[in-house]
């Protein structure tokens, strides 16, 4: 990994908004973006699909490691390749995201899938969003951010999104699953969600993206760093 590479992390819980905040700055900057949550979305895709022990660590580390995914980069990210498949639906649904939650607790596969992650680091710059992105896998990063907000507005966030795609959820039972995974996350024996210590927090509780994009640009602009 290139140290002198620029790179922005931007981690945070479920439903934080840090998934279309990072895109948004990516297209901006006109830098590369990393969806880590994508990576761990689709060894769980995959290791369902070949019914393995979603228990079993060295059978899903073997899985990270092994992964033949691609990512549209034309798409920011957005369009997923698995096994030349098109599964960029498919790794948005709860279940898969349930899943990876739980098999992402598994050192074995972080760290399995931490050189992956580090690679997508290239010129002018990088945005890379995920949960650990600030405090392990790019800890030289120029900027670190933490994105947080209320479990409550996290849940409607996801709610709407996931209806806007046509996908059927109840918010009670999303509200549940959130905080079953912010649980899981946050105490977790490697790489727990947690803010860097370097850090700036952002609450967007009660912001627009338009607001926590220019807050994020903000704080780049006074950091001397150049588009």
């Amino acid at each position: 990994m290139d140290k002198n590479i620029s790179i922005i992390a931007i981690d945070g819980p479920t439903g934080s908004g840090k998934g279309t905040i990072s895109r948004a700055l990516a297209r901006e900057l006109g830098w590369h973006l990393l969806d880590s949550g994508a990576l761990y979305r689709s060894a769980a895709l995959y290791a369902t699909r070949k019914k393995l022990d979603l228990r079993d660590p060295e059978a899903m580390a073997r899985v990270a490691a092994g992964l033949d995914v691609e990512f549209s980069a034309a798409a920011d990210l957005e369009v997923a390749l698995l096994d030349g498949e098109d599964v960029t639906g498919l790794l948005r649904t709860e279940t898969c995201g349930a899943i990876a939650s739980e098999i992402a607790s598994m050192p074995a596969v972080r760290s399995a899938l931490l050189e992956r992650q580090r690679a997508f680091a290239m010129e002018p710059g990088l945005v890379a969003d995920g949960r650990d992105m600030g405090s392990v896998v790019f800890p030289n990063a120029c900027l670190k951010v933490f994105l947080t907000a209320s479990a409550e507005v996290r849940a409607q966030r996801r709610y709407k999104q996931l209806k806007e795609k046509g996908i059927d959820v109840s918010l009670p039972g999303l509200s549940r699953e959130i905080a079953g995974r912010d649980e899981r996350d946050a105490s977790r024996q490697v790489a727990p969600l947690r803010p860097a210590k370097d850090a700036l927090v952002l609450d967007s509780t009660r912001l627009t993206s338009e607001e926590v994009s220019a807050t994020i640009q903000g704080w780049f602009e006074r950091l001397g760093l150049r588009r």
